[in-house]
């Protein structure tokens, strides 16, 4: 077996992982081509990885222009504890208010706490200003060095 397949995760831990409090880095392409690369919460909404914006960001106007996207969630402070998972595809733009407000939700319980109805208010009006982003992954890679038994 490869290395590489040594340590990647199964459906069933990628899924496990992602569902962690961690950080997304977002990557979109400039109009210059260049990378643009962001550190985002995240959420679920029917199952898909998602996040909110202002509508006018670099990364929403990036998105609608061109929507490839990679997002990286990684873990890990030494070699023997890096885990991640890298998701490449589409950034799909979603200006839906309902949805939305779901993806406001679903990061805020996932970083702040249980929604409580002074929350849901809070959350409208920032909501108001902001874009839904849908990831729709085409390819998934991962990587758990723990897997590796202290072997290098």
């Amino acid at each position: 077996m490869s290395r590489r397949g040594s340590i990647a995760m199964s459906d069933a831990e990628v899924s496990d992982f992602l569902l962690g409090r961690h950080v997304l880095n977002v990557a979109t392409v400039r109009p210059s081509g260049r990378i643009d690369l962001v550190a985002m919460w995240y959420g679920f909404v029917g199952g898909d990885v998602a996040f909110w914006t202002y509508g006018k960001s670099q990364k929403i106007r990036n998105l609608l222009r061109n929507p490839n996207l990679t997002g990286l969630v990684e873990s890990g402070e030494s070699y023997a504890e890096l885990r991640g998972v890298q998701l490449v595809g589409r950034g799909v733009v979603v200006d839906d208010p309902e949805y939305v407000r779901a993806v406001g939700e679903s990061v805020y319980e996932r970083y702040t706490g249980p929604l409580t109805d002074a929350a849901r208010q809070s959350l409208s009006g920032m909501g108001a200003k902001r874009f839904a982003v849908r990831v729709d992954v085409e390819t998934v890679v991962s990587w758990d060095h723990s897997k590796l038994g202290g072997r290098y």
